[in-house]
């Protein structure tokens, strides 16, 4: 089943594209478990408004990388390879193919390109600072701090733009200067969905997600960890406790949820597109597609 080096399978794509029913498809099919790789679904009771595997799911085909950590405890990406690639390297040592699946483009290439980046934990305050400064004075202010990196993001890449700076400021030497790529000792199959109805996917499971029980979900955190908790700003949550504020209406929350969701789709898109070079599945029959794609690594 081995070559020289083994074979580490991936499926990317984004939110609502439906990756968690094809894994467990493809799981099923070649008796393998799955690796989450999700930045939200690490942490427990963030159920629905993670769109986190079902138990029912689970059950049938067993799940790493989920429920490690409460809401309250911050897991970076840096944290993340270190057990992501414990739990991959006891799968290969059991001579079980790891199949990594998930739309969180960082910590997936933080895994599979040995992608590694300063450890800096997130600035509140200053971060504020640079929002209210605007996304354009950001810019100009980034390429005086790191010239280099700004040859490779995108200009309106608020997140990023933002997170440079930040490091900038509390280490006081550039991000790209500090960052570096150690590739672990696998070969990758990377595969990947871009849904044409993606929209509308999306729209759909927003709902789904409200009607399932998200603000309840919400309420219970904000009962368990406090209103100010970080990961209740994160797309679904913050509309849900602005629901329980009395600050929006249940239909005008779905609504933005739903926007917000497909512009983070969009972006999603854009990081695979220029940061990985995946086999992008064809719609028309997915599990069909990637078996072929799979044997063929494997052969």
């Amino acid at each position: 089943m081995f070559k020289t080096k083994p074979l580490v399978i991936v499926l990317i794509g984004p939110t609502a594209s439906g990756k968690t029913e094809l894994a467990i498809d493809i799981a099923k099919y070649f008796k393998i478990n799955i690796h989450n790789v999700d930045s939200r679904q690490l942490y427990r009771f963030m159920d629905i408004g993670t769109a986190k595997p079902t138990k029912e799911q689970r059950k049938k085909i067993k799940h790493f990388l989920i429920d490690l950590e409460e809401p309250s405890k911050k897991v970076n990406a840096s944290q993340f390879q270190k057990i992501a690639t414990e739990s991959i390297n006891r799968e290969l040592n059991k001579k079980i193919i790891p199949f990594l699946v998930g739309g969180s483009g960082l910590y997936m290439n933080s895994i599979i390109k040995g992608f590694f980046a300063p450890e800096v934990p997130p600035q509140k305050a200053l971060r504020s600072q640079f929002e209210k400064l605007g996304q354009e004075r950001c810019w100009e202010l980034l390429k005086i701090c790191d010239p280099d990196l700004t040859k490779k993001i995108n200009h309106a890449d608020q997140v990023r733009i933002i997170r440079a700076l930040e490091v900038f400021y509390i280490t006081g030497q550039p991000m790209s200067s500090q960052t570096y790529q150690n590739p672990p000792p696998w070969r990758i199959l990377e595969l990947a969905i871009d849904r044409e109805n993606l929209k509308e996917r999306i729209f759909k499971r927003t709902r789904n997600m409200f009607e399932l029980g998200i603000i309840e979900e919400t309420k219970n955190i904000v009962n368990q960890y406090g209103p100010n908790l970080p990961l209740l700003e994160t797309i679904g949550y913050k509309e849900a406790k602005d629901v329980i504020k009395g600050n929006l209406k249940v239909e005008k929350a779905i609504e933005l949820t739903a926007t917000k969701t497909i512009q983070f789709a969009k972006r999603q898109k854009t990081w695979f597109r220029n940061k990985n070079n995946p086999i992008w599945l064809n719609n028309k029959n997915l599990l069909k597609d990637a078996i072929i794609n799979i044997e063929y690594a494997l052969s």
